[in-house]
């Protein structure tokens, strides 16, 4: 892997691993009020985000298309606001394993999806990797007990963690990884903000307190802030095929903190499935079809009485 795929690489798996360790902060915010808590989260996100956005940020802002502001919103709407919510609504009458297994199949989806839209075809190791990713993900979630509601909502769930990935592709080139997040984030604030009294009524927005606050910067200051920049970085860096195989780590985080507070074990089939998601993860990011590259293509260049074949003229790689 040369140095720009593997720091999108690494970026990528950094985000997810702080997202399935926010797991634990959830479980603390279970009595305040959902569109507040996202309403205070993006909010404060937004805000630590703007300065670090750059020069010409509203120039780029400006610039956008009416048809890019409608992609920002569904992109708030479905891949921040409307997961969490989906996410809450399965849990309601399906055990928390139900919604995880379901957002385990995104890279499939993904993998399928983006080269199609692309008007290409899937890449054989991207969907072979993807499988191995959601079936590592089962394993280590294991499946739990459900309803019809819960299998919907947690079919919603998937919808948008793939809409995260997908509707961001073509907004962030022209925004870049820290205005995208900075300017999705004040989106769902706002829309967070407008279903506030619809979700929960007039105590939408209440002074969350100690532990709830806690919480509330945790989830805003690590999980948005640093995870989402280092998550669009990523994927600039790798594409959102490749980016979303990291994914199946969010259930591998969540089983390795779960411990720490009493929520849950770490296993023989949590150890199985991590190990399936880390194969899964190298097959499809291309690690294995790599790992021999070097040596062979060496072989191949030596020929004779070990005089290196000429090649021809080299075409420069691509700039950063």
């Amino acid at each position: 892997m040369n140095a720009t795929t593997t720091r999108g690489a690494l970026l990528a798996a950094l985000a997810c691993v702080l997202v399935g360790g926010s797991f634990t902060a959830n479980s603390v915010l279970g009595d305040y009020p959902y569109a507040g808590g996202q309403f205070l989260r993006y909010g404060l996100a937004c805000l630590l985000l703007l300065p670090a956005a750059g020069k010409g940020a509203a120039g780029r802002l400006r610039a956008l298309t009416p048809r890019q502001w409608s992609r920002l919103a569904l992109l708030a709407a479905v891949g921040m606001v409307g997961f969490n919510l989906a996410v809450l609504a399965a849990e309601r009458t399906a055990e928390p394993a139900v919604p995880g297994v379901l957002v385990g199949c995104a890279p499939v989806v993904v993998a399928v999806l983006v080269p199609l839209l692309d008007g290409r075809g899937p890449q054989r190791t991207v969907l072979y990797g993807a499988l191995l990713v959601a079936v590592g993900a089962f394993t280590v979630q294991g499946w739990g007990r459900t309803d019809g509601a819960g299998l919907a909502f947690s079919v919603c769930a998937l919808a948008g963690e793939v809409g995260f990935a997908v509707l961001a592709v073509p907004v962030l080139r022209p925004l870049g990884p820290r205005l995208l997040s900075a300017a999705v984030c004040a989106v769902a604030a706002l829309e967070s903000a407008a279903i506030g009294p619809l979700v929960d009524g007039g105590g939408w927005l209440r002074r969350p307190d100690g532990v709830e606050t806690a919480a509330l910067l945790w989830q805003a200051v690590v999980v948005t802030v640093v995870g989402f920049v280092c998550w669009y970085m990523g994927m600039q860096r790798i594409g959102a095929e490749r980016a979303t195989l990291f994914s199946g780590l969010i259930p591998v985080a969540a089983a390795c903190t779960a411990p720490l507070v009493g929520t849950g074990s770490y296993g023989l089939p949590q150890a199985a499935g991590s190990a399936l998601v880390g194969l899964g993860v190298a097959l499809g990011s291309g690690v294995l079809k790599r790992a021999g590259g070097p040596r062979r293509s060496r072989e191949r260049a030596f020929r004779g009485n070990g005089r290196p074949e000429s090649r021809g003229v080299r075409v420069p790689e691509r700039p950063e």
